[in-house]
């Protein structure tokens, strides 16, 4: 078997034109809606707009959505609403998206372009603490995909409620999952700490099928087995 430093460097440095190129050439440059959106989010909350996922995730999200046939979704962290616009888009016209925040003010730009973009009646927002949603949904497996980009020490507490809530063969994603490659640093901060801990809870968790992927800030992409069906 071959070593890994055997391999060479097996990725690439994503400078600011390869980025560009990697959009343009994989159809994930987002279009006038999505563009304006992040505008609009730099406008309103510069400070949080780091915040919005990246092109390349939105359009894998929809991509992912459609790709699962997907009906019914959960969110938990809204934001200014860019993943849920895209999750929203790949879900046929009578799916349902539940999404989860607790900002009104931020979730208040989120609700215009989700309306602008036509798809405001296939997404519910609630407003509260997502532990508190999650646990008030139906206990028995019925989601097609869970999606989480909230608060990161709440990240094994929502990954926990909807890992039984998925139907097997449906999809849980964690984003930030290598947090600026903090994950691994020797003293990490409160956030990256957290993140670690999750991604280890995740990893040993054997109800699932897990991959982590580079995908902009990390992301974590878990298929729930079907019973009898090893994790590896």
């Amino acid at each position: 078997m071959l070593r890994n430093d055997t391999l060479g460097p097996r990725n690439l440095t994503l400078t600011p034109e390869l980025h560009t190129y990697l959009l343009a050439q994989g159809r994930m440059t987002p279009d006038p809606v999505l563009a304006e959106l992040i505008e609009h989010t730099r406008a309103a909350v510069p400070d949080q707009a780091h915040m919005t996922v990246a092109p390349e995730e939105g359009a894998l999200l929809t991509f992912l959505v459609r790709l699962l046939g997907a009906r019914h979704i959960v969110e938990v962290g809204t934001f200014t609403g860019y993943s849920s616009l895209c999750l929203a888009r790949g879900l046929p016209a009578d799916g349902s998206l539940i999404t989860c925040d607790v900002s009104a003010e931020w979730t208040a730009l989120a609700r215009d372009f989700w309306a602008r973009d036509g798809v405001a009646d296939r997404i519910e927002l609630r407003l509260g603490p997502a532990l508190d949603t999650l646990r008030a949904l139906p206990a028995e497996p019925h989601l097609d995909l869970a999606f989480i980009d909230a608060d990161k020490p709440g990240y094994i507490g929502y990954w926990e409620e909807l890992v039984p809530r998925l139907r097997p063969g449906a999809l849980l994603l964690a984003d930030n999952t290598l947090f600026s490659g903090q994950v691994i640093d020797a003293d990490p901060g409160e956030k990256p700490a957290a993140i670690r801990a999750f991604n280890e809870h995740a990893r040993k968790d054997d109800r699932v099928q897990l991959v982590m992927l580079p995908v902009a800030d990390g992301l974590t992409m878990a298929r729930r087995l079907p019973p009898g069906e090893s994790p590896v």
